[in-house]
């Protein structure tokens, strides 16, 4: 009889403690904000649909917000009665984004997997980590452009004229080519970057358009457009989905290191279901498939990541000894200067 009764009793309990945990369990909608195209493509199979299926009470509707500072754009237009949840978008932007309050701040002690992040993703402090570390590349279509390049003084060949592709400011892409074409040319971005204006003053007669769309790859692909720049992810997997025909350099003369980061919205609607969201796109589980999947470099320390992949990825050590240091804090003060310098000096020199 005593059994039967301490049977029962853990009984009850289990049960107390499933309904516990159920209540707790976060649940809702919720509506993360990000990059359209491949990058949805990939990211909904490898880390949003794997929440909903681990947080079944949590449906995860995905907004197409263009570029990162359009994304700015729309936190704005929220502002007063936010839609938006969680945000995924460059660290430069988000920098305008912490500054002007529309982002939360972010607890470990709600957010555990924040405690195993590589120091670099935390250069928002208490603000949104980074979810994705990259780097700059040049990309070339393989069929048409021999010897390959070996970095950027190749985009400078007058066999590109008409032929090249690539976004301009206020796209990081651009921003980043401006700093390592100004360092390219003995140029510190910090002082000045007329060198590198000057010299991108030269390349735009080559340019055929700085919006390129679909997108640079795409364009590169089917031989619309025959080199440009891009990001190290992107370059890799479609070139994979080109079987080839995309070819990705490493510049000799460097590159960036990109960071996305990951963000609460001051004042969302379901902030308990958004944080278990951005708990789970940063940890080794979420980070393993993204990276294996498209070749962003993960930021959570304890992700464990085929050697072939992370090969492919920032975080390679033969990578990251050509990555140029930059501050991408100072950056965002600047943006808008350099924006301006774009209109006026470099697109204005392609017509």
């Amino acid at each position: 009889m005593r059994q039967l009764v301490r049977i029962g009793a853990m009984t009850a309990l289990a049960l107390t403690v499933s309904v516990a945990a159920r209540a707790q369990a976060p649940s809702g909608e919720i509506t993360l904000q990000a990059y359209a195209g491949i990058f949805q493509d990939n990211y909904v199979p490898a880390v949003v649909e794997p929440f909903m299926k681990k947080f079944p009470g949590v449906k995860v509707n995905y907004f197409q917000g263009g570029n990162s500072a359009q994304m700015l754009g729309n936190l704005r237009a929220q502002k007063s009665s936010p839609q938006i949840d969680v945000t995924i978008q460059d660290v430069s932007v988000q920098k305008i984004a912490n500054d002007e309050g529309l982002y939360a701040e972010l607890d470990p002690a709600e957010l555990p997997n924040l405690n195993d992040l590589a120091p670099m993703a935390r250069v928002a402090g208490k603000l949104g980590p980074a979810v994705t570390f990259d780097h700059f590349t040049v990309i070339y279509a393989k069929e048409t452009v021999q010897p390959p390049p070996t970095g950027l003084k190749d985009l400078w060949d007058p066999k590109n004229k008409g032929l090249l592709a690539f976004a301009a400011a206020p796209d990081i892409i651009g921003l980043s080519l401006t700093i390592l074409t100004n360092k390219m040319e003995g140029g510190d971005y910090k002082q000045s970057i007329d060198a590198g204006v000057k010299k991108l003053r030269d390349l735009a007669p080559l340019v055929q358009t700085f919006d390129p769309q679909p997108d640079n790859y795409t364009l590169i692909i089917n031989g619309t457009a025959r080199m440009g720049v891009a990001w190290n992810a992107r370059s890799q997997l479609y070139s994979d989905l080109s079987k080839g025909k995309l070819g990705v350099v490493l510049p000799a003369e460097g590159s960036a290191f990109q960071i996305n980061t990951i963000n609460l919205t001051a004042g969302s609607k379901n902030p308990a279901a958004a944080k278990a969201f951005i708990n789970y796109a940063i940890s080794p589980e979420a980070q393993k498939a993204f990276t294996e999947r498209m070749f962003y470099a993960p930021v959570n320390a304890k992700t464990q990541v085929s050697p072939e992949a992370l090969a492919r990825t920032a975080a390679a050590p033969e990578n990251m000894a050509k990555m140029v240091a930059i501050d991408w804090v100072y950056v965002s003060t600047v943006r808008d200067r350099w924006n301006d310098r774009w209109r006026r000096e470099i697109i204005a020199a392609s017509r």
